[in-house]
Formats: structure tokens, C-alpha cells, sequence
């Protein structure tokens, strides 16, 4: 292998990265979003996959488990061409995380933008293949919801389209930031962006903004605020100026308003073959050569990283089993030698139909090369933690211990057992007080000291009991504090984000979602008013501070405020059902002649300042 990598496609592993996931033996960072880190690995056969361990934040959210598990439970059934398969996941983990195979290609976002938009032939044989993953993707009931250039990678044999379904298990929370979104503004459907609602057309909208930006280079609704281009994408038509002419009756099409106007994956197929003059058929030659070269570059793969104490490995769970390394180029030392394994073995889920199941055996504890001339322990070394079982004699049982000859150490330790045991029996039987009257006298041997109990208090009232970290006080968070964030009308927040990046409420609407703070306008009628689907509000009085204290003394509580209501500069106090409490500062809402409806707040957070409420 090469070891010289271009840090953009293979960045080494750094200190706050792990080492092993699940047993796999982690390589290098492939990239990194809102919802979490994708490493490269490798299977037993040496395969190349692609890892991504999901954020914490998603992983404490039990409606994100249960979603996130439907899902990749759902993509396994996807076995299309145009996909990477799901090859391992863990959804039940301390931190979930899925692997999908490696596919060595650009992402469409990036071929562009360092080689310009892609020839006629080359948009259409990537529509056709976009197409036929969508057609496989919705036959197993998954709707994309987050289609767009950088999920669409391109292979030296066709596209292959990613992340399919892990966005419905991030919009049960939201908890999206920087880097990415549950569906990105500018490759939004207009349902989608007014309305959240989300269904088969929301994806072939979509295609018909990646047929748009691979033939010019551009969205086709431009760039700029993410509220301007919403509103661009629900009032206005896209532009496609720059389109060669075949193509614009079939993205017309697909970027109906009308989501029944949109054609299916099918039909898009038929109209891409109708357009060529020749037969479309996938393979070598596809791409321009400048595109096809970072393919080469992709396939030039590092080694996995070696186990090192200064970096992280993912603490496993009780039905962890490991994933075996990629064999490396140079055999490295043996570790000391362990017991050998139960030979029971079983796979951790069943694989996808027609695939066999990955092996996948128990993660041995990592142990440091034994420096040169280090005596080699024998083979009855037994792991650390674990009792080392006596030598055998030639009959196969150990040897007797011979009388008279107990080890010192067993009587001493003995002895010390039985007076403890002693005292805690006599103990248990004096009166509260001192052992001479029965009254508690203050002194040295009665309960109620609190020199002698620090769990008391020292005015004699009953303290917390025992001393253990269960009963220690909750530290206080340090707040977090956030300016200007316009929260556009029918969009939410999560306090858990980092920074806090408004999202749609889904399919389901804010109102009837999970998000902390929202904001919300009625079409109908007109009405506005901010709210909270998972906890409670209240507005602070004109004397009060916003503070941590303040809103955990207040009892007022809501979960809507009336727009008209507020005022610049109102405070209120949002305490959500997962433990994070903030203070939201009312700045105002747009004008009337803005593109877009949204009110701008402050918001100052403290994560995790009370325990999570369970539904």
C-alpha cells in the first residue's frame, strides 16, 4: 500500500478518534457530520467498509434507538446495484453505529466542485442509476428524505446512493448540527419545506435537483440564506438556464410542485434511454478521466491503525463480538497467549438475504508487545481479573494441599474476616447510643455524630445515606450561549445541538414531534405561536432574570405562548423532557416584505442540568 494519502479522502486516526468499533480495527476518518463519524475498516476477508459510529447525543435518545433500529433492520433488505449493502451494525451498543461496504468514488458534491458539471452522457447514465436505487430503496418501503450530492457517490461502474433511511431515525429528535441536516435546504421538496410532509415524490424531486446541478454545476435554486432558497424552492420556478435542452422536460418533471405531477424512478428511467442516441450501459468509462482519477486515488488504502493506550476504543456491550481485523502487511508479534474461547459461536444478527453472515468472534483485551528479551509467558497465563487455577498433577487434578502446610497468608486473612464478621454481628445488636446507657450521648460511639457520619448533617438531621457516587449532587452545567438564531415558521431546535440548528418537524409537524423549542404559523387562519413538544415553557416576568436557578424554581409552566404575547426582549424558560434547560430571548419576528416567515431568539442552554424524564 501507499503511504502517502491526500488528507481530504484518508485523514489519520487522531487522539479523539477511536482505535476499534465492534471489533473492527478502524483505519482512518472518511468524513464527518451532523449525526456522526465514518471511519474506514476492514472485514475478515480484508473487503474494505465504511463505519459510521452515531453521535452520543443520538444514542441517549430512545425514540432515535428505536427508529434508528427499524430502519437499518429495513436497509438491509435493500440489495441494489446502485447501494452500498449494509454489511454490520450495532443498534443497541453504548453507541450505535452501522458499516456499509466502501465504495472508492468521489461524492457528486465534490467531483463537481473540483471538475465542473459532467457531460450529457454522464448526467444521464447517472440519473438512470440514481433512479434504479430509489426504485429498489422505496420497494422496500424507505423514503430517502435527504437525497442530495453528497449522498450520491460515483463508482468506476455506476453511481451508488448512501445514507438512505438513517434520516427518519434522526428526525425523531432532530438532533442535527452543523454539517448536516435531515433534509439539506436547497435539495428540499416544496411539501417538504412547507409542510414536512415526506413521501416517494419528496425523493424524485430531489433527482431532478442532482440532474440539475451534475449538467451545470449550480442548485437549481441557487445558493445563498437557507430561507431564501426555501421560499424560492415553495413560490418560485427553478432555474434552468444553464441545462442543455434535452434535459429540461425531464426535470421539469421531476421538480413538479405537484408531487403527484413527479414521475416515478421507472419513467425517469424510460425518458434517460429515449434521450440517448446510443445505448446507456453502465461500466468502465462512464465518468470524464479527471472524475475517474479520484477513483484511483480512493483505492490506495491506508492499513488499520495498531492499538494504541493514548487513543479511545468504543467500551463493548455484552453482545459485542468482534469483527476481525484486516491482516496487516507485516505480521505483527504475537500477544501473550490467552485461554482458548468457548467454542459456542453464533453471529449477532442474520445477514441480508443472500449474503452469509459475517463471523464475528469475542474482542480478546489488548496487551503491549513485550519489550525485546521480556521472558514470554507460558501457556497457562490467564488474563488479568481472572483466578489463575492451580498446576495440575499427573492425574489431571491438582494436588492436594498437604496438612500442616497452609499458606500464612490464607490464616492471617482469615482471622481478619472472622473478627470483622465478629463486630458486625455485636454491632448489630447494641441499642441506638452509646453502648453503656443505651442513650445517644453525642459521643464517639453513637450514630447520630455527624463527625463520624459525613453523610449527616451537623445540626443532627437526617442526612443522605452512605457516601457512595450514586449519592453524590448532579454537577452544574456550564452554559452555552447562542446569538440570532432565525427559527423559520414550522421549524424546531434541539437543545442537545451544538450549536442549536432549526430543523422541520418531520411528517408529523412540530406540534407533534419531539422538539424543544419550535415555532409555528398557521396557514389556515393565521395564528402564531412558539411551543414545546417535549417538556415545558414558561415566560418570565418583566422582574425576573433568565437563569438556571430561575427556571428550575418556576412552576408556571406551558407548553404554548401566543407570538403577540412577546416582546422584544421577553425571556422565557424552556425545560425539556431529556434534562436540558435554556433560557429563550424573544428578539422579534421578519418583516412582511421578507422572502421568509421567522422569528430570531437567543438562547442560552445548560445540557443535561436535571435528569431525563422517562415516558
Amino acid at each position: 500500500m501507499s503511504g502517502t494519502h491526500p488528507a481530504e479522502l484518508f485523514r489519520p486516526l487522531g487522539q479523539g478518534d477511536l482505535v476499534t468499533v465492534g471489533g473492527y480495527r478502524l483505519a482512518a476518518v472518511l468524513g464527518a457530520g451532523g449525526m456522526g463519524k465514518v471511519y474506514l475498516s476492514y472485514t475478515l476477508g480484508g473487503r474494505p467498509i465504511a463505519l459510521k459510529v452515531i453521535r452520543p447525543e443520538f444514542s441517549e435518545d430512545p425514540e432515535f434507538r428505536r427508529r434508528f433500529q427499524q430502519e437499518v433492520r429495513a436497509a438491509q433488505r435493500v440489495q441494489g446495484l446502485y447501494t452500498a449493502p449494509v454489511i454490520d451494525f450495532d443498534t443497541e451498543g453504548a453507541q450505535p453505529w452501522l458499516a456499509t461496504a466502501y465504495v472508492p468514488g468521489p461524492s457528486l458534491a465534490h467531483a463537481v466542485a473540483r471538475h465542473g458539471r459532467l457531460p450529457l452522457r454522464s448526467v444521464l447514465q447517472l440519473t438512470i442509476g440514481v433512479a434504479e436505487a430509489l426504485h429498489v430503496i422505496q420497494g422496500a418501503g424507505i423514503v430517502h428524505r435527504d437525497l442530495k450530492p453528497a449522498n450520491v457517490l460515483l463508482a468506476s461502474d455506476g453511481p451508488r446512493v448512501i445514507d438512505f433511511g438513517i434520516a427518519r431515525a434522526a428526525d425523531a429528535t432532530s438532533l442535527t448540527s452543523s454539517g448536516v441536516s435531515i433534509g439539506t435546504p436547497a435539495f428540499m421538496a416544496p411539501e417538504q419545506a412547507s409542510a414536512g410532509t415526506v413521501t416517494a415524490g419528496t425523493d424524485i424531486f430531489a433527482l431532478g435537483q442532482i440532474i440539475v446541478f451534475a449538467a451545470t454545476g449550480a442548485p437549481a435554486y441557487g445558493d445563498g440564506n437557507s430561507h431564501a432558497v426555501l421560499y424560492r424552492i415553495v413560490h418560485e420556478d427553478p432555474d434552468l438556464s444553464g441545462l442543455p435542452a434535452e434535459l429540461r422536460p425531464l426535470a421539469t418533471r421531476c421538480l413538479s410542485r405537484d408531487p403527484d405531477g413527479r414521475p416515478t424512478p421507472t419513467e425517469v428511467i424510460k425518458a434517460c434511454h429515449a434521450l440517448s442516441a446510443e445505448p446507456l450501459r453502465q461500466g468502465e468509462g462512464w465518468l470524464p478521466q479527471a472524475v475517474a482519477g479520484s477513483i484511483t486515488e480512493r483505492l490506495q488504502l491506508p492499513e488499520p491503525a495498531a492499538t494504541s493506550p493514548s487513543l479511545p476504543t468504543a467500551a463493548p456491550t455484552a453482545t459485542e463480538f468482534s469483527g476481525p481485523p484486516r491482516p496487516a502487511t507485516a505480521p505483527a508479534p504475537a500477544p501473550y497467549p490467552l485461554q482458548p474461547p468457548a467454542p459456542a459461536y453464533a453471529p449477532t444478527q442474520s445477514a441480508p438475504a443472500g449474503l452469509a453472515p459475517t463471523p464475528r468472534y469475542p474482542t480478546p483485551p489488548p496487551y503491549p508487545t513485550p519489550p525485546p528479551g521480556h521472558q514470554t509467558r507460558p501457556p497457562s497465563y490467564v488474563a488479568p481479573g481472572h483466578p489463575v487455577p492451580p498446576p495440575l498433577d499427573q492425574t489431571g487434578y491438582p494436588p492436594a494441599t498437604p496438612q500442616g502446610s497452609r499458606p500464612k497468608g490464607l490464616v492471617v486473612a482469615g482471622a481478619i474476616v472472622g473478627a470483622v464478621i465478629g463486630i458486625a454481628v455485636i454491632g448489630s445488636l447494641l441499642p441506638d447510643g452509646s453502648a453503656e446507657n443505651g442513650k445517644n450521648t453525642g459521643s464517639s460511639g453513637s450514630r447520630g455524630n455527624s463527625a463520624d457520619n459525613p453523610a449527616s448533617p451537623a445540626d443532627g438531621s437526617p442526612g443522605r445515606a452512605g457516601s457512595g457516587l450514586g449519592n453524590q449532587k448532579r454537577p452544574e452545567p456550564t452554559p452555552a450561549s447562542y446569538q440570532g438564531i432565525n427559527i423559520t415558521a414550522n421549524y424546531q431546535v434541539m437543545l442537545a445541538d451544538n450549536p442549536p440548528r432549526p430543523d422541520s418537524g418531520g411528517s408529523n409537524g412540530v406540534m407533534y414531534n419531539h422538539g424543544d423549542f419550535y415555532y409555528y404559523f398557521d396557514t389556515l387562519f393565521g395564528g402564531k405561536e412558539v411551543g414545546t413538544a417535549n417538556g415545558k415553557l414558561v415566560v418570565l416576568n418583566n422582574a425576573q432574570k433568565g437563569s438556571l436557578e430561575t427556571c428550575r424554581e418556576e412552576t408556571r409552566y406551558t407548553e404554548k405562548i401566543k407570538l403577540d404575547q412577546l416582546t422584544d426582549g421577553s425571556e422565557i424558560c424552556v425545560l425539556s423532557d431529556a434534562g436540558h434547560i435554556a433560557v429563550a430571548t424573544y428578539r422579534g419576528k421578519s418583516d412582511s416584505k421578507d422572502a421568509s416567515n421567522y422569528i430570531t431568539v437567543d438562547l442560552t442552554v445548560w445540557r443535561n442540568a436535571e435528569a431525563p424524564k422517562k415516558h
